[in-house]
C-alpha cells in the first residue's frame, strides 16, 4: 500500500508548476558556468586518453566516476602504473570535500528513498552545492520541494555538459599534439567556473585561504595538500561569515 497522500489532479498539476518553476531557476542560475564546465570535461576527455585509457576504458571513467579532479588525479598515477590502492586513496582524498557537502545537504534530502540520495549524490557537484547553499542555507524549513528541484536543476545540466564534453574529448584525443598543454588548458577552465563565485567577502577569504594552502602544500605526499587546502578553505569562510554577520 501506499503511503503518498492522494491528490487531485489541480494538484498535481500545481505540484507540476512548482517543480518546473523550480527547476528552471537551478538551471538559470548554473548556466553561465555550463561553458567552462564543458572545457574542463573536454580536456579531461582528451588527458584519459593521453594517459594511456582506451576509448571504451574512458569512457567507463567518465560515465561512472563522474569527478573530474579525482579523474585528473588518478591518470598520471594510471600512466606510471602505480598500484591500485595508491590511485584510490588519491582520488579519496580529492574528494573528501563531497563528505562535506553530504553532510551539509542531508537536511534537504533525508526524506528520499536512500536509491534517490545515491543518485543526487553521484550527480552532485561544487558548482551545484555553492549554488544551493547560499541560496537555503538559512531556510526555516528544509527538505521542501522547491529546494530539491532548484538543486536538480542546477546539477542535471552540469553532467550532461561534462559527459557530452568529455565523450568528444575522448573520441578527438588522438588528433591532440601531444606537446599542448592540457593542465594549463583545465587551469583556466577551473578558473572560469570558481571566479564567478568570489561575489561576498567570505567567500574570496576561503578561496585565498584554500589557494594559499594548497600552494604550500604541494610538498605533501598523495596531494593530502588539497585535501587539507578544502578543510582550510572551508573553516575559513565560515568564520569569516560568522565575523561579518556580527558587523552588519
Amino acid at each position: 500500500m501506499s503511503s503518498e497522500p492522494a491528490f487531485s489532479d489541480p494538484d498535481i498539476a500545481l505540484i507540476r508548476q512548482e517543480r518546473l518553476a523550480a527547476m528552471q531557476e537551478g538551471l538559470r542560475a548554473v548556466l553561465p558556468s555550463l561553458i567552462a564546465t564543458a572545457t574542463w570535461g573536454l580536456v579531461t576527455g582528451v588527458a584519459m586518453v593521453k594517459a594511456g585509457l582506451t576509448e571504451t576504458m574512458a569512457l567507463a571513467m567518465t560515465l561512472l566516476l563522474y569527478a573530474g579532479s579525482a579523474q585528473l588525479t588518478s591518470l598520471p598515477l594510471i600512466a606510471t602504473g602505480a598500484p591500485l590502492w595508491l590511485i584510490f586513496a588519491a582520488g579519496f582524498v580529492v574528494n573528501l570535500r563531497f563528505i562535506i557537502f553530504g553532510a551539509a545537504l542531508h537536511p534537504y534530502i533525508r526524506h528520499l528513498a536512500w536509491p534517490r540520495r545515491l543518485a543526487l549524490g553521484y550527480f552532485t557537484t561544487d558548482m551545484g552545492f555553492v549554488l544551493f547553499m547560499p541560496r537555503y542555507g538559512e531556510a526555516s524549513e528544509r527538505g521542501t520541494r522547491e529546494q530539491l528541484w532548484f538543486f536538480i536543476g542546477c546539477i542535471a545540466p552540469g553532467w550532461i555538459s561534462w559527459q557530452s564534453a568529455s565523450i568528444v574529448g575522448i573520441y578527438l584525443g588522438t588528433l591532440v599534439p601531444a606537446n599542448w598543454s592540457l593542465d594549463f588548458a583545465a587551469v583556466l577552465a577551473l578558473l572560469a567556473v570558481t571566479i564567478p563565485l568570489a561575489g561576498a567577502r567570505p567567500m574570496l577569504v576561503a578561496m585565498l585561504a584554500a589557494g594559499v594552502v594548497a600552494w604550500f602544500g604541494q610538498v605533501l605526499p598523495l596531494r593530502l595538500g588539497l585535501a587539507l587546502a578544502v578543510l582550510v578553505g572551508v573553516g575559513a569562510g565560515m568564520l569569516a561569515e560568522r565575523r561579518w554577520r556580527r558587523r552588519t
